[in-house]
């Protein structure tokens, strides 16, 4: 009996998948690898432009959480895995056919392409939609995002929990060096820099580089003479903000940095440190000359003069030339009869202050330095 044989097609599996198409799966995310390798540069230089001068009262950048980040690759890979077929672009020259079976595309990646999200106000492209989103809020002024603590709002959800951090005093970012602790990532990487000596921020006119973007910026305008942050009670203008808030103030009376010491108070916090070194002793500015030390900068350039003889503070009534500021002061109320100094026994006013110091052992008793002589200016 004759054998008889019946042709039936090969049925695949569903899971199954040709060779070819398994290549361009592997391609895609390939690129989206890259995609997301591309997108995290971008994202911590955005957060460095946003940062302020110092770390401490002005950085005012924003650093994405690791949940917003994930989000944010997740929507990219299912933007960048939504790639036509040929029926759909044929004549596409952007596209390229990966093998004749199946009919699978691989978007090539112009320029244009790498961020096909693009803000309507001012033509910023972006490679994935919830940065876009996140961008816009900076032209619409939203701040859906508020603080339950003191009703502060925010503009960006990773800010508010920065900002949360500000009242509960976590710190979860650590220093891998000398285990100084940070309330945001960008903070941390901002700090490691002063171990590593990165500065990857030049200025295009001069050429000196920095570790954060804010001080560039700051350093830019010595060259600009650009002014911008003005105090709203006398006009004074100023190149940095955290000048404007120290300005500020001399008008409140605020001195915020307190001496753990001796409790002297101080409006900033350079005075504060400068003061420390008057309980610690510490003179880390030294004279190459004659090996003198100084706990301070501004003494040790006064210094310095004397071995120069240079005397740069002129006064402009008489030529009188002067070697420090403070001296040249001094000797304009002997034009001007200003007497800033007062006795608050006897309200008698001097015109310096070792003028007063003198007149007070009159009213204490307390006699003067052996030779020293009492004259009232």
């Amino acid at each position: 009996m004759a054998a008889f044989y019946v042709c039936v097609p090969a049925v695949l599996p569903q899971h199954y998948v040709p060779e070819e198409e398994d290549l361009c799966y592997h391609q895609r995310n390939s690129r989206v690898e890259q995609a997301e390798q591309q997108e995290s540069p971008l994202i911590e230089e955005q957060q460095e432009e946003s940062e302020p001068p110092q770390i401490k009262e002005e950085q005012e950048g924003f650093s994405i959480s690791q949940d917003e980040e994930q989000l944010d690759l997740k929507q990219e890979t299912d933007t960048l895995m939504e790639i036509p077929t040929c029926e759909e672009n044929e004549n596409s020259e952007s596209v390229k056919r990966t093998g004749n079976a199946p009919s699978v595309l691989v978007h090539m990646g112009t320029e244009s392409d790498k961020r096909p999200y693009v803000c309507e106000e001012c033509g910023k492209g972006f490679t994935c939609i919830s940065n876009l989103k996140r961008h816009m809020t900076t032209h619409t002024g939203e701040k859906p995002f508020s603080c339950k603590i003191c009703d502060t709002s925010f503009s960006i959800k990773s800010s508010l929990k920065r900002h949360i951090r500000t009242h509960t005093g976590e710190k979860p970012f650590s220093c891998k060096v000398c285990d100084t602790s940070f309330s945001c990532v960008s903070n941390l990487k901002t700090h490691m820099r002063t171990h590593t000596g990165d500065k990857p921020f030049s200025c295009k006119v001069c050429g000196t580089g920095f570790s954060q973007m804010s001080s560039l910026n700051a350093h830019i305008r010595t060259h600009t003479g650009e002014r911008p942050f003005s105090c709203k009670i006398c006009d004074t203008s100023f190149s940095i903000k955290s000048s404007l808030k120290r300005h500020i103030r001399t008008h409140t009376g605020e001195k915020p940095f307190s001496c753990k010491v001796c409790d002297t108070s101080f409006s900033c916090v350079s005075n504060l440190k400068t003061h420390m070194r008057t309980h610690t002793g510490d003179k880390p500015f030294s004279c190459k000359v004659c090996g003198t030390g100084f706990s301070q900068m501004s003494s040790l350039n006064a210094h310095i003069r004397t071995h120069t003889g240079e005397r740069p503070f002129s006064c402009k009534i008489c030529d009188t030339s002067f070697s420090q500021k403070s001296i040249l002061d001094s000797h304009m109320r002997t034009h001007t009869g200003d007497r800033p100094f007062s006795c608050k026994v006897c309200k008698k006013s001097f015109s310096q202050k070792s003028s007063l110091n003198a007149h007070r052992r009159t009213h204490t008793g307390e006699s003067l330095a052996k030779g020293a002589t009492y004259t009232p200016k």
